[in-house]
């Protein structure tokens, strides 16, 4: 009685685990890997058009580690062996004051990261990125100690990289989902 109790008990959780979700409405589904007809991604390190040396790798590493992190589709390397490459440039940095202390000095700056990314298809053709998705702001503290400072801005970037690299992705698989 054991052995076909516990047996029968096991096969009625598995009935009842298929028929629960779709009684609520809840289906099962395939993921389908996102991007319709895109298999590979490649993402070309994009040009630096700023003073700020290094922001290109950091946008180009944000940018991979989205895609990676998203698990689909897959990245590879070589832009040639891609169905969509996605490249480039990183425009100026803008910086500007945004709070003062009573002696005028400031306390909190904020920086503008602004990337112009062009998505082409393995035929050619160009996907479109939605411009509101590849331009970002981040505010940092601001210091005395001028090495304080950088670090604080290089962190800024690095957000503000990553935040753009996640609105850079949603927007690819919005235009290119079925």
């Amino acid at each position: 009685m054991g052995k076909w109790y516990t047996s029968g008990v096991k096969r009625l959780v598995a009935l009842l685990l298929c028929l629960v979700p779709t009684a609520c409405g809840y289906g099962v589904v395939r993921y389908s890997g996102g991007f319709e007809g895109v298999e590979t991604v490649a993402i070309v390190t994009p040009l630096n058009d700023s003073y700020d040396a290094g922001v290109e790798f950091m946008v180009a590493d944000a940018l991979r580690r989205e895609f990676l992190r998203r698990r689909a589709p897959k990245l590879v390397s070589n832009p040639d062996r891609a169905d969509l490459v996605i490249s480039g440039r990183v425009l100026p940095i803008r910086a500007t004051s945004r709070s003062f202390s009573s002696v005028v000095l400031a306390l909190e700056y904020e920086l503008v990261l602004d990337v112009q990314l062009l998505a082409r298809r393995s035929d050619g053709t160009e996907v479109p990125i939605d411009p509101r998705a590849t331009r970002e702001s981040e505010r940092y503290l601001a210091s005395a100690d001028s090495e304080a400072l950088r670090k604080n801005r290089e962190e800024a970037l690095r957000q503000a990289s990553n935040v753009l690299a996640g609105r850079v992705y949603d927007a690819l698989y919005e235009t290119l989902a079925p």
